[in-house]
């Protein structure tokens, strides 16, 4: 029996413009066509940036139709970042996978830090994410950081753990022992898309280094520090 096809998997670290959607999906939407591949990966908080009061975005939002457009002329599905709303009025840090026949809410953020909780619900269940029979594991930042939570959706068989983060660039070694302590624990590929530039929330100086590291622990494809980058690798 053989397994799903080899599925290209790129990270990418756009700028951003602080609570600006619209703008943000047009720069996403040049990083997905440039990006060559099948899913690509972007930041905590990608559309707003780290901005705590940012207003929740709908899944259904016009902004998003420049990114919509640019998945399906790509055939990419992005995993993009933003606040959305929830039930009985609840927020969370969202991931909303964008293809060509729009957007859907694939993920909430569980595990919150800092000051997210006076804002933001954390979600209840990890979550998956089928693309082409690839079994991607979806996470957030401080999820990452979280065994259990790699634990629990390791459960779900996946294929991939794939994760948007924001760090200082002082923490930069932290996304790297986050990777190789998911790979040692379970021994699946593992993606992180991380912020560069500034954003809200003190993060004057973003870390960026977005990395895709082998089932081996081999970091296979990583970025610089600065904004714009996008990196891809041949999960297979």
């Amino acid at each position: 029996m053989t397994g799903p096809a080899p599925l290209v998997l790129a990270v990418a670290q756009p700028p951003c413009v602080p609570y600006d959607v619209a703008a943000n999906a047009v720069t996403h939407a040049e990083v997905v066509r440039r990006a060559g591949a099948r899913v690509v990966v972007f930041p905590e908080l990608s559309l707003t940036g780290y901005e705590l009061d940012a207003p929740t975005l709908a899944a259904d939002d016009p902004r998003l139709a420049p990114l919509v457009e640019a998945c399906a002329e790509a055939g990419s599905v992005a995993l993009v970042g933003a606040p959305v709303s929830g039930e009985a009025g609840r927020a969370h840090i969202g991931m909303l996978a964008v293809d060509g026949t729009g957007a859907m809410v694939a993920y909430h953020k569980m595990w919150l830090g800092g000051a997210e909780p006076d804002r933001f619900t954390p979600g209840n269940k990890p979550a998956v994410l089928d693309v082409d029979g690839w079994r991607l594991g979806l996470a957030v930042c401080k999820d990452t950081g979280v065994a259990q939570h790699a634990a629990d959706t390791a459960a779900l068989r996946i294929d991939a753990y794939v994760a948007g983060i924001l760090e200082t660039a002082d923490e930069m070694g932290r996304q790297d022992d986050r990777a190789r302590r998911v790979i040692a624990d379970h021994h699946v590929w593992v993606a992180l898309a991380s912020f560069a530039g500034s954003t809200g929330g003190g993060y004057a100086d973003a870390a960026g280094r977005s990395s895709i590291w082998t089932p081996d622990g081999e970091v296979t494809a990583r970025a610089g520090t600065g904004t714009g980058a996008v990196v891809q690798a041949t999960l297979g």
